[in-house]
């Protein structure tokens, strides 16, 4: 049977632990799909450039039309990364009549309605395994393991990079920017670290997840999204004091009324399994009605893991060319026509507890204006602790961790304690999830 030809924009890390996988395991990955698979092009911005990974066979290219109007090619790879020119890359090859397989969060996350609906148009398949967690297969196990169930919630380290930071602060009671650094000069950060310590990445990838869990359309704009750079190496310990380990989280959930979608730091109790996730690695804790909880776990990036999941993605458009559009397996889960837009709660009325870092002045009644302050507003404290013994009208940190309550109420609780005059300087909110699901 003829091969089936492939061309890859981008020969990057991904790109290059594509073509790797491919050439090292061919004759496995050929029995698996019933075809072989070739690639033929590849489009990269300096052909002269060394590659690591061997090219033989590969005609390089600096023009994407030699990818998208080349007739032998049937399976266009995006591993470029980036928005507009990945976008126009993607639908130009839809309209020729191209299947796609990306590794794209961004573009997913941002233009994934649009491009899923010109596919279903055109009968091709856009494949996004890779966009997160490479290395665990999360969208194929949500969108096809678990397509029995009715998924309630999920939750998830899905940034490597902000789990690696958090690790070595708690690891060794360093500084975020420290840690940074180091990340930068292990490979795990980019020199513009924006996206990952920020949550946008992690935001990215919750959109894809929170879709295909719940069958509600792709709604980036809607994530709350919070990073990692306020954390403070005594917030670390304090939380370890009390029993938590604080993670990056990436949250969905069905609730009253709607979802609720947030990427933000939390303290998670060091009992649970995702407080135990340490590192670049990544885990996904999901819930569905009939399986119960399911956690899973592995490298969520790097070039081979990553590649793990574009050929699986291959294997599957693959075995799927001759299959009646109609019938293959949707690309959020749910048949077109069938999401639901049911509304995404905003931040101020979603339920946590709270942990609170507040400094103010030892004086007597400071601890009675702040219970005060909190049980006005229904926020009930779990516990209390007042750091050192210092001197009268010294600076002390108090450490508070709260019971539930709405976001709104802990929101005008931070206001009014901020216009205390014992309460000094910034006041420190992390918000708690018990998980106790998992």
């Amino acid at each position: 049977m003829k091969p089936v030809r492939i061309g890859i924009a981008g020969l990057g890390t991904v790109g290059c632990g594509t073509v790797r996988v491919l050439e090292r395991n061919g004759d496995e990955i050929s029995r698996r799909a019933g075809r072989k698979i070739e690639v033929t092009r590849a489009l990269v911005k300096d052909a002269s450039r060394l590659r690591d990974c061997p090219l033989t066979g590969i005609e390089l290219t600096t023009d994407s039309r030699d990818l998208i109007e080349d007739p032998e090619i049937d399976v266009i790879v995006e591993l470029m990364g980036g928005d507009d020119a990945a976008r126009d890359l993607v639908l130009k090859s839809i309209a020729r009549g191209k299947h796609v397989v990306t590794a794209n969060k961004a573009l997913i996350a941002v233009h994934g309605n649009d491009i899923f609906e010109n596919a279903r148009q055109h009968g091709v398949m856009v494949a996004f395994e890779a966009a997160v967690a490479g290395g665990i297969s999360i969208i194929k196990v949500i969108r096809e393991g678990l397509s029995g169930n009715r998924v309630n919630r999920l939750a998830g380290i899905i940034n490597g990079t902000s789990n690696f930071i958090l690790t070595e602060m708690r690891v060794g009671g360093r500084e975020f920017a420290d840690v940074l650094s180091d990340a930068q000069r292990l490979g795990y950060a980019e020199a513009d670290p924006a996206f990952d310590v920020g949550g946008i990445d992690a935001a990215h990838k919750l959109t894809i997840l929170a879709s295909i869990a719940f069958g509600i359309p792709l709604q980036f704009d809607k994530v709350y999204t919070e990073g990692i750079s306020n954390i403070r190496p005594e917030d670390v310990e304090h939380a370890a004091q009390l029993g938590y380990r604080i993670k990056h989280l990436g949250i969905a959930a069905r609730v009253e009324g709607g979802f609720e979608l947030r990427v933000h730091p939390c303290l998670v109790p060091e009992k649970r399994l995702l407080a135990n996730v340490d590192g670049v690695m990544n885990a996904i804790l999901v819930e569905g009605d009939a399986v119960g909880p399911t956690l899973h776990y592995g490298a969520g990036a790097g070039a081979e893991p990553t590649a793990s999941a574009v050929v699986a993605d291959l294997v599957d458009v693959v075995r799927a060319l001759t299959t009646d559009p109609e019938n293959r397996v949707p690309h959020l889960a749910f048949q077109s026509g069938r999401l639901s837009d049911v509304p995404i709660l905003p931040i101020a009325k979603i339920q946590s507890a709270y942990y609170l870092r507040l400094n103010a002045l030892n004086r007597p009644g400071v601890l009675a204006d702040i219970t005060r302050i909190l049980g006005n507003l229904d926020i009930s404290i779990q516990a209390i602790q007042q750091k050192g013994n210092g001197d009268h009208e010294a600076v002390l940190p108090i450490i508070i961790v709260t019971q539930m309550t709405r976001e709104e109420n802990m929101d005008q609780a931070l206001a009014q304690l901020g216009e205390l005059q014992t309460v000094v300087g910034e006041i420190i909110r992390l918000r708690l999830e018990n998980l106790e699901w998992d």
